[in-house]
C-alpha cells in the first residue's frame, strides 16, 4: 500500500442540540451555511486544499443525510484511488454488546477507529472537528509540529481575554511548548484556546487512547482526559497558533453571526479566495435572478433564487423566492424557501422549504436571533 505520511479524523457525529429545530434530523456538520455550503465542506475542503487526500469520517447521530451529501468525496476531489473518504459510523466487534457500540466521547471515537488507522499506517494523525467555519493549511500546522519534534500539536487561536473563560485555554512557554491546560478556566492565565484541532505522532496517539480506554472513570474525551495526561507525563505537547477567522457555530445566535461575517466588507474569511477554494456538495442551479424593481444590498444570494423584493444585508440560499414587496434584512433564509408580498423578515434564521404568506413577520432581535424551522408556515396573524 502507497504510504501516507498524515491522514485526517473528523468528528462529525455531533448532536448540535443548540441549534434546535435545524438539528432535529440532521448532524450539526450536515447545517447550511453561507448561501450554498454546509459546515462539513470547511474542514473537507482544507483537507483536499492542504494535500491531504485520505480522510476517516466519523458519523453518529443523524447520520444518513450527511452521509448522502459527502458520497465518495468527489466533490471535494477526494475520491483518488490512493486514500479517499471513509465514513466510518459506529459499529459492533465480536465482543461488543449494543451498550457499548455507540462512540462515548471524542477519544473512543478515534480509539474505536484504531483499525482503520492501522490499516492506512500514516506517521501522523491529524484529528479535526466537523462543525467549525474556517480556512485553514493544515500542512503549515504540519510543517510546526515536525519542526518542534513534537508528540502532539494542538491549534490554538488567541480569543479575547474577557471570553476566555470560555474555551479550553492552554499556557506555553516561549518556545510554544504548552505548560498548562484548562478547561473553561475562572481566572485564565492566557487567551490561547484549544481549537480542537490535533495533530499527533501515530504511536503517542495510539498509546494513549489505549491506556484511556482501560480507564472505566474517563470521559473518554481528548478535552478532558487525552489532553492532561499528555502534560501529566511530560509529553512533547506544543501550541499552534492559527491567525485566521476560525468560529464555533454551536448556537442559533453564533450561526447568525457567522453568516453575518461573510457580509462585511473586508471578511475574515473569503469565501472567494481562488487559491483556497471552497467545495460543496450542493446540486447545481441556474444563475439567480433579480427583477426590475428588486434591491439587493450587502448580500449573498444563491443559485436559482428569484429575488423580485428587497435584501438587505442577508444570505439568501439557493432555489429561494422574495416576492416583490416582501422585505428580508439582517437574515438567513435556507433553500426552497418562498417570501410572499408585504411579508418581512428581519434578524431571524429562515429553515428550509418554508412559507412566508402574504404580510407575515418574521422578526427578532439583534440580541436574540428568531428561528423558523423547517417546512413552517407563517400567515399574516403570526409573528
Amino acid at each position: 500500500m502507497h504510504k501516507t505520511e498524515c491522514m485526517a479524523m473528523i468528528l462529525a457525529g455531533g448532536k448540535g442540540s443548540r441549534l434546535g429545530a435545524l438539528t432535529k434530523h440532521l448532524a450539526k456538520p450536515g447545517v447550511l451555511f453561507g448561501s450554498k455550503y454546509r459546515i462539513i465542506d470547511f474542514p473537507l475542503s482544507n483537507c483536499r486544499n492542504s494535500g491531504i487526500t485520505t480522510v476517516g469520517i466519523l458519523t453518529q447521530y443523524q447520520p444518513l443525510e450527511l452521509n448522502w451529501y459527502i458520497g465518495n468525496g468527489n466533490a471535494w476531489d477526494l475520491d483518488a484511488v490512493v486514500g479517499g473518504t471513509f465514513i466510518l459510523p459506529p459499529y459492533m466487534g465480536d465482543d461488543d454488546d449494543a451498550s457499548n457500540s455507540w462512540y462515548q466521547g471524542t477519544a473512543d471515537a478515534i480509539y474505536q477507529n484504531l483499525n482503520f488507522v492501522d490499516l492506512i499506517d500514516p506517521d501522523y494523525v491529524l484529528i479535526l472537528s466537523g462543525d467549525h467555519i474556517y480556512a485553514m493549511d493544515y500542512d503549515k500546522m504540519l510543517s510546526f509540529h515536525k519542526a518542534h519534534k513534537a508528540a502532539v500539536t494542538v491549534s490554538t487561536i488567541e480569543v479575547p481575554w474577557e471570553e476566555a473563560s470560555r474555551f479550553g485555554i492552554m499556557a506555553a512557554d516561549a518556545t510554544e511548548r504548552i505548560t498548562e491546560f484548562k478547561e473553561k478556566p475562572s481566572h485564565p492565565k492566557s487567551n490561547k484556546a484549544s481549537m480542537g484541532i490535533y495533530i499527533f505522532n501515530k504511536d503517542i496517539l495510539v498509546k494513549y487512547l489505549k491506556n484511556d480506554a482501560k480507564d472505566k472513570t474517563s470521559a473518554h474525551d481528548f478535552g478532558k482526559n487525552i489532553i492532561p495526561n499528555l502534560l501529566a507525563n511530560k509529553e512533547r505537547l506544543y501550541s499552534y497558533t492559527f491567525p485566521g477567522y476560525w468560529k464555533d457555530v454551536g448556537t442559533i445566535e453564533s450561526l447568525w453571526e457567522a453568516n453575518m461575517d461573510l457580509l462585511e466588507e473586508h471578511p475574515k474569511l473569503q469565501l472567494d479566495n481562488p487559491k483556497w477554494r471552497i467545495y460543496s456538495g450542493n446540486r447545481d442551479y441556474p444563475p439567480h435572478y433579480a427583477g426590475p424593481k428588486a434591491k439587493i444590498k450587502k448580500s449573498l444570494v444563491g443559485e436559482g433564487s428569484q429575488i423580485l423584493g428587497t435584501i438587505d444585508h442577508s444570505v439568501i440560499f439557493y432555489d429561494v423566492i422574495v416576492a416583490a414587496g416582501a422585505k428580508v434584512s439582517n437574515s438567513v433564509v435556507m433553500p426552497g424557501t418562498v417570501i410572499e408580498k408585504g411579508a418581512i423578515v428581519d434578524n431571524a434564521i429562515v429553515g428550509e422549504s418554508c412559507h412566508i404568506y402574504e404580510k407575515g413577520k418574521v422578526q427578532g432581535t439583534k440580541e436574540k436571533v428568531f428561528l423558523l424551522g423547517h417546512h413552517k408556515n407563517v400567515h399574516s396573524e403570526e409573528k
